[in-house]
């Protein structure tokens, strides 16, 4: 099976045949070599650096449409800029940190590809450190493929579809986990926020949180049965999606001009910041949950996290 390292020079992400010990990168034509053995990276520091998120703030948002496809979506550009806005308006985000991928973007480099998506999630990590708060968001498709190695306990890998999948390939849970999960340092906290179909579990975190509709919630262990490792190098990573692995996201029927064609998911995530629901990871997550109720959808927004916490008594903040 293949493994995702970087190139030592350029940073690019590159799927290392198996046994291999070198790779050659296509972008700057580097030769990174691969070391025999690696480590676990230490244990998640519950505590200790709690109120040391004063650092940098950095983001990556993606929309795509799949304009001209098969599939082809309505809101998700819009997503894309209501979330930029809600960064910087409700969590002081500056404009030079938030980097956008998506169809309308006229630098190359911005179209939401693999290659794109894939350099774009090495740079939102690369080089951070203690106090630093980053974002993932994405808005598109997302779906299931089929995993005998023992790493899902359902047997399905979830997966993202970049604008140039079907040429490409999709971006599975495990190359997420590898980029932006594994390699995060203690002090560092990063968020995802997907609105796709399939993502509950999408960046593969050992556990989910369970909210019953008394707002109850118990924590469900998803640790891979195989013993892989799926934490992180001592950060901390929670991610919010638009639905469980076997559920799909719908669009918004909102019919409102300022939340006109937009993802359901994203549009109860802003509307529970707005309405100052958000106080708590509890209380954000019940919001969205009743919201999206209230509007007869089939899905139902998830947490996970690389640990354990009480979601009623700790703070959301970006």
């Amino acid at each position: 099976m293949s493994m995702l390292v970087y190139c030592s020079v350029c940073r690019t992400p590159l799927q290392l045949p198996p046994g291999a010990t070198t790779i050659c990168c296509a972008d700057c034509h580097a030769t990174t070599r691969i070391p025999e053995t690696r480590t676990a990276p230490p244990p998640y520091l519950p505590s200790a650096y709690n109120n040391y998120y004063h650092g940098q703030k950095k983001a990556i948002i993606i929309g795509i449409l799949y304009k001209n496809q098969e599939r082809e979506l309505r809101g998700c550009i819009n997503d894309a800029n209501h979330m930029k806005d809600m960064l910087i308006h409700s969590f002081n985000f500056t404009e030079s940190s938030i980097f956008m991928l998506t169809e309308e973007e006229t630098d190359p480099c911005k179209i939401p590809t693999k290659h794109n998506i894939m350099k774009a999630m090495s740079w939102l990590v690369d080089g951070c450190k203690l106090g630093d708060s980053l974002v993932f968001y994405f808005s598109g498709h997302g779906d299931q493929q089929w995993n005998d190695t023992g790493d899902e306990i359902d047997n399905y890998d979830e997966t993202l579809l970049p604008l140039d999948h079907k040429t490409q390939g999709l971006i599975v849970d495990n190359d997420i986990n590898d980029i932006i999960v594994k390699p995060l340092p203690a002090g560092v906290k990063l968020h995802a926020i997907i609105d796709a179909c399939c993502s509950g579990t999408m960046l593969d975190l050992p556990y989910l949180c369970k909210m019953e509709r008394s707002g109850r919630h118990s924590w469900e262990d998803h640790s891979p049965p195989s013993g892989a490792w799926k934490g992180t190098s001592g950060g901390e990573v929670i991610s919010i999606s638009g639905c469980a692995d076997h559920q799909y996201s719908d669009d918004n029927i909102d019919t409102s001009e300022a939340m006109k064609h937009a993802g359901e998911m994203t549009c109860a995530f802003i509307q529970a910041i707005e309405k100052g629901q958000g106080a708590t990871y509890g209380s954000l997550l019940n919001a969205m949950r009743s919201t999206i109720a209230t509007r007869e959808k089939k899905q139902e927004p998830q947490l996970t996290c690389n640990h354990k916490f009480d979601v009623d008594m700790k703070p959301f903040s970006l």
